[in-house]
Order: structure tokens, then C-alpha cells, then sequence
């Protein structure tokens, strides 16, 4: 018999095919009198509240009428969050243009650009202060989306003319 994460995938499947929104994953926490099913899913700019309306009252229908989960659970819909890691082509698709953060297997530097997406080879294409750099998915240890402190604080754009003078 198949895990419960991949038959609440299954059920998942054609509710947010229908609704055009990416079905990222589930995680299970709780005990088992008291479980927390968190169905995670995205889209390109963002999932609106009545396609996660309608996929939590479909979901919990089906999930009622399976008779999956022993016990109270309560479900959860939700947007993955920018420590959800991208590991998919869809995944950096959908995040194109936004800021990432690289960290490596081999525990060198991690390193912070915009995601141009995969190249033809399946390797991750990244700006950087330095130019664009051609990443090796399978030399990362985690690639997550983060924030870019340096453009909310403007100093991309003040550069070094903002560094204290010498009098």
C-alpha cells in the first residue's frame, strides 16, 4: 500500500491541476489522536485565497470520505514559505527572477543571486556581484528562495558613494 503522503498527493492531483496551482508537497505533524496535514502549493505570483479555499474544502472531502487519517486532524493549505527548497524545474520556473540563496555539499561559501532558471544541461543559472555563475544542482547541498537585504536597503543602488569620507 502506498504512504499516506503519496495518496493525499493523488487526491490532491486533480483539484489543483483544475485550479492551475503546483502541488508542492504535505508534511505530517502530530500525534496520532491529533494529526496537522499542511498540503503546501504554489504558482507563479501566487495562489489567491479562493483556489486554497477550494482545494481545502475539496481535499477534506475526500480525505473525510477515504477515511485516510485515524483520529482528529486538521488540514492546512499553504504557501511554501521562502525556506521551502526548490528542487524541481517547475520549482525554478516558478520562482525565475527572485532571489536565492546556495549552499553547497562540499561546504564551500554559499552564495546569494537571481535565479535566471535551469540552462539546457539542467544546471541553475544564477547573477551574482560577480557576473553569472553556472551552478551544478547536484553540488548543492539546499537552494531556497531569501531576501535580497541589499536591494530593500537600497544599498544596490547607492553602490560605494554612500561610504564615509575621511575628513
Amino acid at each position: 500500500m502506498a504512504d499516506i503522503e503519496t495518496i493525499i498527493k493523488e487526491l490532491a492531483d486533480p483539484i489543483v491541476d483544475e485550479l492551475g496551482i503546483d502541488y508542492m508537497g504535505v508534511v505530517l505533524s502530530g500525534g496520532k489522536d491529533n494529526r496537522l496535514v499542511r498540503v503546501v502549493v504554489d504558482a507563479k505570483g501566487g495562489v489567491g485565497v479562493e483556489a486554497l479555499r477550494r482545494l481545502s474544502k475539496g481535499l477534506s472531502l475526500q480525505l473525510d470520505a477515504e477515511d485516510l487519517i485515524a483520529g482528529k486532524y486538521h488540514l492546512e493549505i499553504s504557501s511554501p514559505g521562502l525556506d521551502w527548497p526548490l528542487t524541481t524545474v517547475k520549482d525554478f520556473a516558478r520562482y525565475e527572477n527572485e532571489w536565492l540563496r546556495i549552499t553547497f555539499e562540499d561546504g564551500r561559501r554559499a552564495i546569494e543571486g537571481d535565479n535566471l532558471g535551469l540552462d539546457d544541461a539542467g544546471n541553475l543559472l544564477v547573477t551574482t556581484k560577480g557576473g553569472i555563475e553556472e551552478i551544478i544542482l547536484s553540488e548543492t547541498s539546499r537552494v531556497i528562495r531569501t531576501v535580497n537585504w541589499d536591494k530593500i536597503s537600497g544599498k544596490a543602488k547607492r553602490g560605494k558613494s554612500n561610504a564615509k569620507k575621511k575628513k
